[in-house]
């Protein structure tokens, strides 16, 4: 039952006289639920402030914003937690303190409806009353009606996380991790946001200056990620899986309960709740996989903008390339070992590549081509290539132990992260992270070269790219599909579609490639045989990719109720296969998101024709399509 107050008369007249000095944000672990409980349930009275955050620590410049404080206590980002009981009776008392405008504050569904907001104007008061029924995660926050709410739905920082526990029984323990972004100016002609100013951060840090995690091997860890900005996150775990126990939209919970995965899609305030138990000790990285969110942003003292490509570096500046070449969302843990665990490393190979990095010769500096090439011993010394700006797909049995030795023959420095395998952290290619003690992975200079070794542990599709400089190195071509099957599975009945970047044009809004082509050649498959359609999206600037099967021939516009629509079985995510009563036949429709992957089964029932399509999410812009003809 809610129940709402009207808006109280004016209490609070105090405003930020020009030149005074702004309280500092203070980063909010969330670790402590704010407001005073008494008989007739907790109260939080917030204020609405104008502060200075510094998301990569006091001593750096900060920057201008909005944040909520608990009232007679510091501002801090994210705002004050809530944490209650399911049927706790909570009254929300929102204060505007010194925000210029009227702010509209608003609790995500299902505690309130989403157009039911509750005005507050400057030196106002208001209130609202509500008892949650539902355990699970929300959220608060508050908007104006200027240019850069309307674009983020949130007033600078004015956000923060609601978690209601069961009625009954001792809570879980947990960590709530909450994901902020901040656009603090416009463009010259002030119709849209700065994107060139844009910070991230996580509890209210931007990485390397986010909090250390720690865990020992075998613990089990439960994390409530909570996404306060309009924005996609695809949200990554390096070496190991982790079980989706909740997923919620703003329209509430969806049918993702159960399943593993190592990168998620978090669209705009959508909230999760995952469990993960690690299997190696070393340091990990959880991080969002859209590159661009991972660019380090304007450097403050000086007020340069955040670069969209940067242009190529000497090795020594990326000689830590996970603590000095990455920023915004980004986690770090410590993963000690049990208490008398003995180090073990990697199983001795029994196969043993050769991954050799080269970039080709007559393209332009701004827009190369650099790739990798797979030579193998015992093989008559086999090479294997793609195309200038793609890498071949990396094809291993499961059990095997291998050695993949990386080569940099490039100028550029280079790491490569075997992503979605289970590896020691040594070998996962976060440069300057990654590793236990002083054994640290290194990054991989210029006519260097460095082992990675692993068994892979399942049979799937995971991926291997460039871990550093990756908006510039992935749309080069250092990339690729990493398939693992078991010994003696034939490979002619699958096919993978890698969505990445065009090489000639990065930033445009132009064609994506499909396996490094523009216009991908004809796919011919056989009718009545089952095939495997293995989906990976690592492009630059389309979380929302959908991959489409139609035998429909016009693909000028998409259709919504497109009667041509094929069907597919669903199989694997992220190479975790699925279990039977996750296998669904469904229509060939499906957002793919960067550094995700979707396995399908399709068995052609008759000859023609049909067409892959990518398409961009929103606008449903044609980005890909790949011609497939059954016979």
């Amino acid at each position: 039952m809610r129940h709402r107050s009207a808006v109280l008369p004016v209490l609070l007249l105090t405003g930020s006289a020009p030149g005074a000095v702004l309280p500092i944000a203070q980063p909010n672990d969330n670790r402590t639920a704010s407001g005073v409980v008494g008989d007739s349930g907790l109260t939080l009275h917030l204020e609405a402030r104008r502060v200075m955050w510094h998301p990569d620590g006091d001593s750096l410049r900060g920057r201008v914003t909005e944040a909520f404080g608990e009232a007679g206590k510091e501002p801090m980002v994210p705002g004050p937690l809530v944490r209650v009981r399911a049927g706790t009776r909570v009254r929300f008392r929102i204060s505007n303190t010194d925000v210029p405008d009227t702010l509209r504050f608003l609790l995500s569904a299902p505690l309130t409806n989403e157009s039911d907001t509750l005005a507050v104007p400057p030196g106002g008061t208001a209130e609202v009353h509500l008892t949650p029924g539902t355990p699970g995660n929300y959220l608060y926050r508050a908007f104006t009606k200027d240019v850069q709410s309307e674009n983020f739905a949130i007033k600078g920082l004015l956000a923060g996380a609601i978690v209601v526990d069961s009625a009954s029984g001792v809570p879980r323990p947990d960590r709530v991790l909450v994901v902020n972004w901040l656009v603090d100016s416009l463009t010259p002609d002030g119709s849209a946001p700065n994107y060139n100013r844009m910070l991230f951060a996580v509890n209210g840090r931007s990485w390397p200056h986010t909090e250390r995690l720690t865990a020992t091997v075998g613990d089990s860890i439960r994390w409530r990620i909570v996404n306060l900005n309009v924005d996609v996150h695809p949200m990554h775990l390096h070496g190991v899986y982790y079980r989706i126990d909740d997923f919620s939209t703003p329209a509430g919970p969806v049918g993702d309960a159960g399943r593993m995965a190592v990168t998620t899609r978090m669209t705009a305030f959508t909230t999760m709740t995952m469990t993960w138990v690690p299997e190696r000790a070393g340091n990990w990285l959880f991080h969002c996989h859209f590159a661009f969110h991972l660019v380090p942003p304007a450097t403050l003292e000086k007020g340069e903008p955040a670069v969209l490509v940067p242009p190529k570096e000497e090795h020594g500046a990326h000689a830590n390339h996970a603590t000095t070449g990455m920023a915004g969302i980004v986690m770090g843990i410590h993963v000690n070992p049990r208490p008398g665990e003995p180090f073990t490393d990697a199983e001795p190979p029994r196969r043993r590549l050769r991954l050799v990095a080269f970039t080709d010769p007559g393209y332009p500096d701004s827009l190369p081509s650099m790739r990798f090439r797979i030579e193998e011993s015992g093989t008559g010394g086999r090479r294997r290539e793609a195309r200038p700006g793609f890498s071949p797909a990396i094809e291993l049995a499961r059990g095997e132990p291998v050695s993949i030795t990386v080569v940099n023959t490039t100028r550029e420095a280079t790491a490569v992260h075997w992503h979605g395998m289970e590896l020691e952290s040594y070998y996962d290619g976060a440069a300057g992270f990654g590793g236990q003690g002083r054994r640290i992975s290194p990054i991989i200079a210029p006519r260097d070269s460095f082992e990675a070794r692993f068994t892979p542990p399942r049979s799937g599709t995971f991926i291997y790219h460039s871990h550093v400089n990756e908006p510039r190195q992935h749309a080069a071509g250092m990339l690729g599909a990493l398939i693992v099957r078991d010994a003696g599975a034939p490979a002619d009945n699958d096919h993978s579609f890698l969505l990445k970047a065009n090489r000639a044009n990065p930033l445009g809004n132009g064609p994506l490639e499909i396996n490094g082509m523009v216009n991908p050649d004809t796919i011919m498959v056989p009718v009545g045989r089952p095939m495997r359609f293995r989906f990976i999206n690592l492009s630059m600037f389309h979380p929302n990719a959908r991959f489409i099967l139609t035998a429909r021939r016009d693909s000028v516009f998409e259709l919504p109720a497109d009667s041509l629509l094929a069907r597919w079985l669903f199989v694997a995510k992220d190479g975790a296969d699925l279990p039977g009563t996750q296998r669904v036949t469904r229509p060939a429709r499906q957002i793919v998101s960067m550094g995700e992957t979707y396995d399908f089964s399709y068995t052609p029932s008759a000859a023609g024709h049909l067409r892959l399509e990518v398409r961009a999410g929103g606008t449903g812009a044609l980005l890909a399509r790949v011609p497939i003809r059954a016979r």
